[in-house]
């Protein structure tokens, strides 16, 4: 029997292929974490980039606040249909740009139109604790009370109000 110095096995047999480790658990554990957090994250930046609708809404800001407890973000409460006798439907709003906070600081107490956007199915309420986002503010005038007071002041006494 001769020594065959290139291949060492008897039989002329082919040397095994070198075996490759397997990919353990905790590779297989973080693969899935980063793509299901990139997952996430595309699935949160759709949802704030295309809105299910807009429009605008007018009442009188009732209240403006920045809160939370670890995502601080401003909201507000606006009052519609403000009108003697009939109690005021409360619509709740997020805002995401400063600029518009410092505009609805300064309005509270004033009647107002907001042009919203609005995005539902928003995984936190780090962005707002609302579906609403306001990005426009218009004030339209004082408060419907202080109207009246004010035209009632300028009819003598006596006299009929102005219609």
């Amino acid at each position: 029997m001769s020594h065959n110095s290139e291949n060492p096995l008897p039989g002329n047999v082919a040397p095994a292929r070198p075996v490759r480790p397997r990919r353990g658990l905790k590779a297989f554990f973080f693969s899935f974490l980063a793509v299901a957090l990139l997952l996430i994250v595309l699935y949160t930046m759709f949802m704030l980039w295309w809105s299910y609708s807009e429009g605008e809404r007018a009442g009188v800001l009732q209240k403006f606040s920045k809160r939370g407890w670890i995502c601080k973000t401003s909201e507000g409460e606006l009052a519609m249909y403000v009108v003697g006798g009939i109690a005021p439907q409360i619509w709740n709003f997020s805002v995401r740009d400063d600029a518009t906070a410092v505009e609805l600081t300064k309005a509270v107490g004033r009647q107002v139109r907001l042009h919203y956007t609005e995005h539902p199915g928003l995984p936190t309420n780090c962005f707002g604790e609302t579906a609403y986002f306001v990005d426009g503010v218009e004030i339209v005038g004082p408060p419907l009370a202080l109207e009246q007071l004010s035209v009632g002041a300028d009819a003598p006494s006596g006299a009929p109000e102005p219609q």
